[in-house]
């Protein structure tokens, strides 16, 4: 499987655990401080990788320090990285993340390059020549461009998926419409089909997104699991049962155990399966890079471990 993972490239900073800011130049011991690759793109391509597939990233970066670290972390995991570009005025994307004890994680984030990445950086005959194509963040590369490259790699035989970087605080159905008629499997959180749809009921918000013309839905909802909506209609997915060290990086290794297993053939059901498999491994340690495992103990864990709640599968619309 070559799978190009294009979009949202983030230089991510971890500190674990935070419970508060100590206050002026006060200083509080932590646990642990990592460095990591993530974003919807360079995140995704890590566990792609870890799952066996062939991964190239593209997006953009600064042409600085973070650049160079966030290209030798990738370069680390086995992700060919000759499609990112580096921007002279622009800082590569960074995030610093005070990890709560209980896992949430908010975050001080710099934009940086990410949104100047434009259709003149696409190698097209690498896209072309691409099995998959996951778009992460088309509303921060621009909907238009995004909408361009999709159709680019649907004309080419090539099947797509995209999710989403923006809070749903921050959506709009504008800042992704276009690109949805292009998107196989359109991979957002709870939150953000609320906040880019207007909708307060995911159902009416799904109704919303396949009627501007995506394909299927797979909407994750952290320890809720997933609502997979496709041709056997709406199917809830359990989570895994799991202690959560930290969800950075959750929804991009959703991300990447779905687009495995869709390429390995698999059902949409056991794709959703793998996908939830694979998140609740990353949650158990800190950052997107979290866990040695492959496809084979993915697997496994899927089948050995318990789940949240019962499987609560509704057929129909």
């Amino acid at each position: 499987m070559k799978v190009i993972a294009l979009g949202a490239q983030v230089l991510d900073i971890l500190v674990r655990p935070v419970a508060a800011i100590p206050e002026g130049q006060q200083t509080t011991l932590v646990e642990d401080i990592r460095i990591t690759a993530a974003g919807t793109a360079a995140g995704t391509a890590l566990t792609l990788a870890k799952l066996g597939a062939s991964v190239r990233t593209a997006g953009a970066i600064g042409a600085d320090t973070s650049g160079d670290i966030l290209l030798t972390l990738l370069a680390k995991a086995g992700i060919d990285t000759e499609l990112v570009v580096r921007k002279d005025n622009q800082p590569t994307s960074s995030s610093v993340l005070p990890i709560r004890p209980d896992g949430a994680r908010p975050s001080l984030h710099l934009l940086g390059a990410n949104p100047f990445y434009t259709l003149d950086d696409v190698d097209w005959d690498a896209l072309a020549a691409a099995d998959h194509l996951h778009v992460g963040g088309p509303e921060l590369i621009g909907v238009t461009n995004a909408a361009r490259i999709l159709r680019y790699a649907k004309e080419n035989g090539v099947t797509t998926s995209v999710d989403l970087i923006a809070p749903g605080t921050l959506g709009s159905l504008d800042a992704i419409a276009a690109a949805l008629p292009y998107t196989d499997y359109f991979l957002p959180n709870d939150e953000q089909v609320l906040g880019f749809t207007g909708s307060t009921d995911l159902r009416a918000g799904s109704a919303v997104l396949i009627d501007a013309g995506a394909t299927v839905l797979a909407i994750t909802r952290g320890a809720e699991g997933t609502l997979l909506v496709g041709p056997d209609g709406y199917q809830d997915i359990p989570a895994f049962a799991i202690d959560v060290v930290d969800t950075t990086g959750c929804g991009d290794a959703f991300s990447a155990g779905f687009i495995r297993a869709i390429a390995l053939g698999r059902s949409l059901r056991d794709a959703t399966i793998l996908g939830n498999a694979v998140a609740a491994l990353v949650a158990q340690g800190l950052g997107s890079d979290y866990g040695e495992f492959d496809l084979a103990a993915a697997d496994a864990f899927a089948a050995e471990s318990p789940t949240r709640a019962t499987d609560r599968s509704r057929p129909g619309r």
